[in-house]
This record gives structure tokens, C-alpha cells and sequence, in this order.
């Protein structure tokens, strides 16, 4: 018997769609399992191969789940509000809101039709974004027939997948949208109240400064905050007092680094860039400071690695999340620069290497790079800056290899024994990273150790009867040695007496 396919696909997703075959019930007394696919660009003609690559294997999955009598939520949407969708539009010379629809629904009905929202009363095609650049306006041209009958949806029903489009999702809608608009004035009226351990709405921030002051208040803020009293916070004049509500809201501006593309006039991710350039369009991308809306994401820190503890994930994922969510114990120190009124702030998990310190590394985009650069190197420095903005900070993190820096001529006075230290600027330091800067202890870190060979950088060695004559002792159970009041300690030892 031959096995006519097309007839039986059509057969069953016909079926499947008149019978919401797939749709997941919202009172059940079925198990729940909820399967979620990245929901797709819609920044083209069609779906590309990658995407039921990664597809088929979640939709085998959730079929499974519902042979096994679960409840399976599995839905589907587009990704279409963002640079994709518009660059897509910009290349076509169309609006993104047609050219967003159309990749998505097609403009053809399964008999080869005109979607009527396309046709004008007399017949005419009623939508530009129809007719591409270079090809036919007529239907029965077959490359254009084929272009614009595919649509996003009508391939992914095609290929037989098992969503609930109930639960459809489109990004660019305005039904969508508006609550992320929401979420995030929910975040800039609040702020992360460390007693509570969560977020608590801003006006109770200011009804206890304006009983109290601030001086009692334990919440997450920035650094700069300094203690007023209420007398204080009802004298200020309104822009100061929302100046200083600034300093607690979980959504902020502030002066951020980002990957910065002048020919699509947006900040992209570093997903976004590729050996330098924009993945779409191939154009040049350079670091820069810009005002940016911000995320007060830190003050969660500990509450997003107590609830890794809580689900089960494979231990490498659990650990992937842990790294990205940084969470760091240590000190801050701080070293003040040689005739200057400037200080160096640097936060560091190993404070008892604190005498290893031969150099110190500001990342190029630091602030205090331009302030402390004397005039005998700016020329260079000035030039190593150019070139660093030109590598996003993915690309650094992984060019392990490559050494490079420049000396800014300054010198910062070591906190413990007075003696100058260089100060050196490197892409290999990061600006978003901690302070921006790092003490260098080369005989305990082995990038700082290739750096310090590769300028000629004196390493000192602070560490009992370990030979750093090829490279850096990492060990964190090495006894401290050379290190005036510490020196005999175990690494845990040393760290506390540092602190306290």
C-alpha cells in the first residue's frame, strides 16, 4: 500500500487543530509539566534549520509527558520586538510592524489565496510590504508565490509540532508588552529591603525618611549614600530628595559600559557581536560609556543562589548559574595614588595576598584612567584605549594569550607598607567587573604573573617554599610568608586577621 504522507499529515493536523488536540487544561487534576522552546526571530522569510533542530527534541518530550498523563503546557511565540525584527524591516525598506506580521502569518491561504486583510475592496493588494524589492507583483509568479506563503506559523504546523497555540506569544504586541512596562514600574517604585529580605515599595522608604532620617535603614543602595537626618530629607528640594531615591530603586540610570554600533544606532549584546562587528551587517562596534537603565540585581544575589539549592538541575548547569551570578566574599582596599587626590578601590577574595601586590591594573575604560594618565604616556595610552574599545568584553574574557597594556606613568602607595606601585592599564581587566581595577599580585595569579613577565614587573614571592620561578602559585592552602603580620598563616587565617 503506498504511504501517502501528505495526505495523512494533512489529515491529523487538521484534526489536531479543530480538536485543540494540545492544549493544555488550566483545572486539572492531572500532573503539570511545562515545556518552554526560545521562541524564534521572526526577522526573515522563513524558519531556518536551527530552529526545528532544537524543536523536535522538546516536542518528543512533551508528547512522552502526555502519554505518561501529565498536563503538558507547551507553548509557542516570537521574539519580535527588537533589533532582528527592525534591522530585518530597515533592509527591506518596510514598516517592522508589517514585515513582523507577515513573517509570521504569511500572506497566503493554503489554497494559494490573498489573506483577505491583505485585499482592498477593488481587488488591489492593499499592503506594500507585500510587493519585495526586485521581484513580481503577480501571484502566479511561483518565487513569489513560495516567498510570501511562507510564515512562521504555517511551517512550524507543517512540520507537526505539538504546541498549545492558545498560549501564543508575540512579543511586539501591545497586550504583551504593556506588562513588561509594568514589571518594570514595579521595580523602579521599589526597593530591596535587606531586613525583609525582599523588595518593599519605595513610599515606605520615604515615610521613614521623612520620621527618622536614613540612618536606620538596611537596604541595598549605592556606595556614595550618605546619613541625613529627616530635618535633613524635608529640607532638600525635590530633585534631591529623588536624587537620593535614585541611590535605592531597584531600576536606575546610570553610566554603563556597553558594546556600542553607530551604523544601527543601538547597544547590542555581546551575543550580538561577532570578532568585532555586529552579527547583522557586519558593521564596527566600539565600548563605550552611555546612560543606561540598570538593574539593582546584586542586592538577590543570595536569595538566587539559596533557590539553585532547591530544584533539580544537573550539577554543571547549577554551577554555570553560580559563576554568573558572582557572588563573592572578600575586601575592599583601597590605594591612594601618588601626589593625587584620587584613591583606587579594588575588591579582592584573597586579602592576605595584600603584600603580593607589585602593579595595579585599571581596566582602559575606567574613569580614573583619563585623571591620572601623566602627560608623558596619554599619547599611548590614549591609543590603547582606541583599540580596546574596538573588542567586546566576551572577546577579551577569552583571549587568554594575547598580553597587552600600557603604563600610565602614575604610582599608587601600597596601605601596608608605603612602597609605590606602578599603575598599568589592561583589556584584560574589565570595567563592569568589581571596581574596574585589581591589585596584581603576580606570584598568585597566573594572568597576573604573564603580564608582569611580559613588562618586566617585579613578583614578589609571599609564599612559604613554593618556587614561582615559572609560574603562579594558585594554591589557596599555601602558608603566607614575606608579609609582615601575617606571614606564618595559612591562606583562611591570614584572610580573617586582614579583615579584622
Amino acid at each position: 500500500m503506498k504511504y501517502n504522507f501528505n495526505a495523512i499529515e494533512a489529515k491529523w493536523q487538521k484534526y489536531w487543530t479543530d480538536n485543540q488536540s494540545f492544549r493544555a487544561e488550566n483545572k486539572s487534576d492531572k500532573p503539570k509539566f511545562y515545556v518552554l522552546d526560545m521562541f524564534p526571530y521572526p526577522s526573515g522569510a522563513g524558519l531556518h534549520v536551527g530552529h526545528p533542530l532544537g524543536y523536535i527534541a522538546s516536542d518528543i518530550y512533551a508528547r512522552y509527558k502526555r502519554h505518561k498523563g501529565f498536563n503538558v503546557l507547551h507553548p509557542m511565540g516570537y521574539d519580535s520586538f527588537g533589533l532582528p525584527a527592525e534591522q530585518y524591516a530597515i533592509q527591506t525598506g518596510q514598516h517592522p510592524k508589517n514585515t513582523t506580521e507577515i513573517n509570521i502569518d504569511g500572506c497566503l491561504d493554503d489554497e494559494g489565496n490573498i489573506l483577505d486583510k491583505y485585499v482592498n475592496e477593488d481587488g488591489s493588494i492593499k499592503d506594500e510590504a507585500l510587493i519585495e524589492k526586485g521581484k513580481s507583483t503577480t501571484i502566479k509568479n511561483e518565487n513569489y508565490r513560495e516567498n510570501i506563503i511562507k510564515g512562521y506559523r504555517k511551517q512550524l504546523d507543517k512540520i507537526g509540532f505539538s504546541f498549545d497555540w492558545s498560549r501564543e506569544v508575540r512579543t511586539s504586541s501591545p497586550d504583551y508588552y504593556k506588562w513588561t512596562q509594568w514589571i518594570f514600574i514595579q521595580l523602579f517604585e521599589s526597593y530591596y529591603c535587606k531586613d525583609a529580605d525582599k523588595a518593599r515599595p519605595i513610599s515606605e522608604l520615604i515615610e521613614a525618611f521623612e520620621i527618622e532620617g536614613n540612618y536606620r535603614i538596611n537596604a541595598a543602595a549605592d556606595d556614595d549614600l550618605e546619613i541625613f537626618t529627616a530635618e535633613v530629607w524635608k529640607a532638600y528640594s525635590n530633585k534631591q530628595q529623588q536624587e537620593i531615591l535614585a541611590k535605592y530603586r531597584l531600576t536606575y540610570l546610570s553610566e554603563t559600559e556597553v558594546n556600542w554600533c553607530p551604523q544601527l544606532g543601538t547597544v547590542l549584546a555581546n551575543d550580538e557581536i561577532v570578532n568585532g562587528v555586529s552579527e547583522r551587517g557586519g558593521h564596527p562596534v566600539v565600548r563605550k560609556k552611555m546612560k543606561q537603565w540598570s538593574m539593582r540585581i546584586t542586592a538577590y544575589a543570595q536569595r538566587l543562589l539559596d533557590g539553585l539549592e532547591k530544584i533539580d538541575w544537573p550539577q554543571p548547569l547549577k554551577d554555570s548559574q553560580t559563576n554568573w551570578i558572582g557572588r563573592s566574599e572578600g575586601a575592599s582596599v583601597e590605594f591612594k595614588i601618588q601626589n593625587s587626590k584620587f584613591k583606587i578601590g579594588v575588591f579582592t577574595t584573597r586579602p592576605d595576598t595584600i603584600f603580593g601586590v607589585s602593579f595595579m591594573t585599571l581596566a582602559p575604560e575606567n574613569e580614573l584612567v583619563a585623571k591620572i594618565v601623566t602627560e608623558e604616556q596619554k599619547e599611548k595610552v590614549n591609543a590603547y584605549i582606541e583599540i580596546t574599545a574596538k573588542r567586546s568584553e566576551r572577546e577579551r574574557m577569552a583571549d587568554v594569550k594575547t598580553i597587552s597594556g600600557v603604563f600610565t606613568g602614575a604610582y599608587a602607595i601600597h596601605p601596608f607598607s608605603g612602597n609605590k606601585i606602578p599603575i598599568w592599564i589592561g583589556d584584560y581587566v574589565l570595567a563592569s567587573y568589581g571596581t574596574g581595577a585589581v591589585m596584581a599580585v603576580p606570584c598568585g595569579d597566573q594572568r597576573d604573573y604573564d603580564f608582569a613577565k611580559y613588562f618586566d614587573i617585579e613578583i614578589p614571592n609571599i609564599f612559604q617554599d613554593i618556587d614561582i620561578s615559572e609560574n603562579a602559585c594558585e594554591d589557596k592552602s599555601a602558608v603566607i610568608a614575606n608579609s609582615d603580620f601575617i606571614s606564618g598563616m595559612p591562606a583562611k587565617k591570614a584572610i580573617k586577621r586582614i579583615i579584622y
